[in-house]
Order: structure tokens, then sequence, then C-alpha cells
């Protein structure tokens, strides 16, 4: 049996993707957050967890992004990409002239934002720790509508108000499967990584592209994001193509790790695209 933590209750997007995965022999273990979710991991109340990291509409989930670099030793050992189709679920009897509030994980109500606006004007929108959740308190609450899944709407009672709200046809997410151990090459992978600088100086962010250009390494994303330690203080996020074994991705770290304060690997791991 292997027990897999994922940003819950039931009824999540995230708990759709972990099934998509088809773990052999898993046990879904619902968590309230997504900081949850990586302690479950880390502690050994789950062999693995799986979260969201990236969003083709809002962009990168930050929380995600933050617990890989700077609260956590687990590595990403797999992704898969879903299609995201939110629907507005209400307690049975409830008609859209009967919405006072929308609730959701802000990620959600962010992919819905012209939906809500053009449909639920001047409805306060209220923040959950997932879709799911705002999908319980909805069927509780009548009156309050959520943003959530299909399946959310059918395991808490919910009533499908409207369907294919999401202001993007093309709307998907991202998501990590993380463990405590690393990944063998496959020859068709991905190395995500946090880079931290001594300094920020002119020429920085050029010093750190150029090692990649010279091992013509394709990087498929660069973010920045504060170091949490002062004002103005950034560190860097990459993914890339290759493998941490792969011969100029191995040499451009060996480098970068001369030059920075810290190179840390959050995983290398099969590409899903």
């Amino acid at each position: 049996m292997t027990r897999c933590a994922f940003l819950g209750p039931a009824g999540t997007f995230t708990e759709e993707a972990l099934l998509s995965l088809d773990i052999e022999g898993c046990e879904p273990l619902a968590c309230a957050s997504i900081e949850d979710v990586f302690a479950a991991a880390a502690d050994g109340r789950a062999d693995h967890g799986l979260v969201p990291i990236e969003n083709s509409v809002e962009g990168s989930v930050n929380a995600t992004l933050d617990a890989l670099a700077f609260d956590s030793e687990l590595l990403i050992q797999r992704e898969v990409v879903r299609d995201i189709h939110h629907v507005l679920i209400v307690a049975p009897g409830v008609t859209i002239e009967d919405v006072t509030a929308v609730a959701s994980h802000p990620q959600a109500t962010a992919q819905c934002r012209r939906w809500l606006a053009e449909n639920l004007p001047g409805r306060p929108v209220l923040a959950a720790n997932s879709t799911a959740e705002a999908a319980q308190r909805a069927v509780a609450e009548p009156g309050v509508a959520a943003v959530g899944t299909a399946l959310a709407a059918e395991l808490h009672g919910g009533h499908i108000l409207r369907a294919s709200i999401e202001d993007s046809e093309r709307n998907q997410t991202r998501f990590v499967l993380l463990g405590r151990e690393s990944q063998p090459r496959t020859g068709h992978d991905k190395t995500s990584l946090a880079l931290f600088l001594y300094e920020d100086k002119p020429g920085a962010l050029l010093m750190i592209l150029s090692e990649f250009a010279y091992g013509q390494i394709n990087l498929t994303k660069i973010q920045s994001r504060p170091t949490k330690r002062a004002l103005g203080e950034y560190m860097f996020y990459v993914d890339l193509e290759g493998h941490l074994e792969d011969e100029a991705v191995a040499l451009a770290l060996e480098c970068l790790r001369l030059k920075l304060r810290r190179v840390k690997v959050l995983g290398s791991y099969p590409n899903a695209r």
C-alpha cells in the first residue's frame, strides 16, 4: 500500500490529478493545505504528496514553490498536466439570483474572474483552502456558491448551477508528485532548481543564463521570488530540459555552484509533455 497525500478534502482538482496517475496500491490521504501535504510526505505519514505548482492562466502556485525552496527537502518525482474545467456549485434549490457570495481557492476564482464579474457582479469572493472545501461550504450555507469540480459537487451533495465557467478554454494546471528519493534518467526529463545569489549585482541573471546557454540547455521556465530575508532580495526558480545525470546539465550546475550562494535541486523527473 502506498499512501499519497493530496490537497483535500475529497473532490479537489488535485485528487482528480492523483487518480489519473494510476499509482498501484495508492491510498489517498486528504490534507487541508499545501503545507500539510508537504508535512505528511516529509514525516512519513505519506509516501508521496501531490500538489499544484502552476496554472496556464494564473501562473505559479507560490505556496508550492516556496515550500520546495525554503521549507522542505522533498524532491519532485513526477508531473502531470490536467485540463481544468470549473463549475459553479450551490446547495440544492438555490438559483443564481439567490447567490450572495462566491467561495473557492484563490487560484480557482482567479481563473474564473471574468465569468464571475459578468454573471455575479458585486458578490464578495471568499477564500477557501481548496475547491472541495468551498463546495462543502456552499452545500452547508445556501446562498454561498462555490467554484470547484463536478466531482466535488457529486461527493458533497451540491448542485451544479453552471458548467465550464473558466475564462480560458485552454485552462491547464501542472501538478507535481513529491517524494524523498531521486528519480533515474529516462531520456525525456525535466529538472527544477532554486538558485540563490550571493548578492544582487549587474549581470547576475545573465551569468546564470550564460551557463545554460553554453551547455545548449533549454530553459522552460524562469521566475524570481523574494528570499524572505530582506526587501529587494530575490532568488530564481528554473525549469530546464534534461536530467542531473546528463553531462551538459551536470557541468552547468557544477559551474553555477562556484558562482552562487546555493544551487538547490528540486528534482529531476520525467517530462509530462
